[in-house]
C-alpha cells in the first residue's frame, strides 16, 4: 500500500516537535532556486551568487532547484524555518554540442568551488542532487580537498547516490564523512535505478524517491523521482535535528541519521528512520 513520503520515514512526529532554526543554514547547491515563488514568501531563503534574469517556466535546472528546495524549506517543506542559502550551479547550456542539460554538465572543479563558497557562507548541512562525477578509482583532488574542508568545519554533505542504476561509487559518495542517498518508492522498497555500492550502503540512507510532490513554476505542480528527490528528506532532517539539539555535535548529529542496527553487509543503505535518529541523539545529548 502506497505511504505518503514523510510518513515512509516517520518525519511527522520531528516535525511536530521543531519546524527548525533561522540560526541552522542549509547550503544548497543545484539549479535556480524560483526565490519569488509563493511557497518561500516570509522564509529566510536567499541566494548565494546573484544570477541575472528571472526563472522561466522552460528553465529545467531552475525548476529542479525550486523543488528541492521546496521539500527542504518550503511553506510545506520538511524544516521551513531553517534558513536555505541557494548557490546556483546547474545552468540549461548546451554540453559537448549537445543538448541542453543541467544535472550532468556540472564540472568537478566548478563543484568544489561550490562546495567551499557554500562552507564559508555558514551552512551546517550541504545538499547535492545531481548526477554523479566519475565512478570510483579516478581521482579528483580538488573536489577531495572540498569535501574534507567541509567535513573539517562539521558541515554535514548529503548527495543523492545518482540515478544510473550501477554498482560501485563516485568521489562524493565515496567519501567516509557524506551521507549518499538512494530513492525508495512509496511501498518501501529500494528503486532500482538508485546507485548502490559498498560505501553507499554503510555509510548512506534511503529516503522517499518516487513521485514526490514538489514545488513548480508558473503556478504548476512538480512530481520529482529518484535520487535527486530523495536527498532533500535526509538533508533537511539533519537540519531539524540541528535546530532541536543546537549543541549536538555534527559528528553526533551524522551518526545519528546514518547508525542502524549491527554491522552493514548490504550495497543497499536502509530507509531513513527520523524517529530513531531523534531517540539516539536525545541519548546522545
Amino acid at each position: 500500500m502506497p505511504v505518503d513520503p514523510l510518513d515512509l520515514v516517520g518525519l511527522r512526529p520531528l516535525m511536530a516537535r521543531t519546524a527548525g532554526r533561522s540560526s541552522v543554514v542549509v547550503g544548497l547547491i543545484d539549479g535556480r532556486v524560483a526565490l519569488d515563488h509563493p511557497a518561500f514568501a516570509g522564509h529566510p531563503v536567499r541566494e548565494l551568487t546573484a544570477v541575472a534574469g528571472t526563472c522561466r517556466g522552460s528553465d529545467v535546472c531552475c525548476a529542479h532547484g525550486t523543488a528541492v528546495a521546496g521539500i527542504i524549506a518550503g511553506n510545506d517543506g520538511v524544516c521551513p524555518r531553517c534558513t536555505l542559502v541557494s548557490r546556483p550551479l546547474f545552468t540549461d547550456r548546451p554540453t559537448d554540442g549537445g543538448p541542453a542539460t543541467c544535472l550532468s554538465g556540472v564540472r568537478t572543479g566548478e563543484l568544489a568551488e561550490a562546495i567551499l563558497e557554500t562552507v564559508g557562507a555558514g551552512a551546517h548541512v550541504l545538499n547535492l542532487s545531481m548526477a554523479q562525477p566519475a565512478p570510483s578509482g579516478v581521482r579528483d583532488r580538488a573536489l577531495e580537498t572540498a569535501l574534507d574542508h567541509a567535513a573539517d568545519r562539521g558541515v554535514i554533505v548529503v548527495v543523492a547516490a545518482g540515478n544510473q542504476g550501477r554498482v560501485g561509487s563516485s568521489v562524493l559518495t565515496g567519501h567516509p564523512w557524506v551521507i549518499p542517498v538512494t530513492a525508495y518508492d512509496r511501498a518501501g522498497h529500494p528503486m532500482p535505478q538508485s546507485n548502490r555500492g559498498v560505501s553507499i550502503g554503510r555509510h548512506g540512507v534511503g529516503a522517499p524517491g518516487d513521485r514526490v510532490p514538489g514545488l513548480g513554476l508558473d503556478g504548476r505542480p512538480l512530481a520529482l523521482s529518484g535520487t535527486s528527490a530523495a536527498a532533500p528528506f535526509v538533508t533537511a532532517t539533519v537540519a531539524l535535528l540541528r535546530s532541536a539539539y543546537p549543541n549536538a555535535g555534527p559528528a553526533a548529529v551524522r551518526y545519528a541519521v546514518t547508525h542502524g542496527p549491527g554491522r552493514r553487509r548490504s550495497v543497499t543503505p536502509p530507509l531513513l528512520d527520523a524517529g530513531s535518529a531523534w531517540t539516539a541523539l536525545r541519548g546522545m545529548a
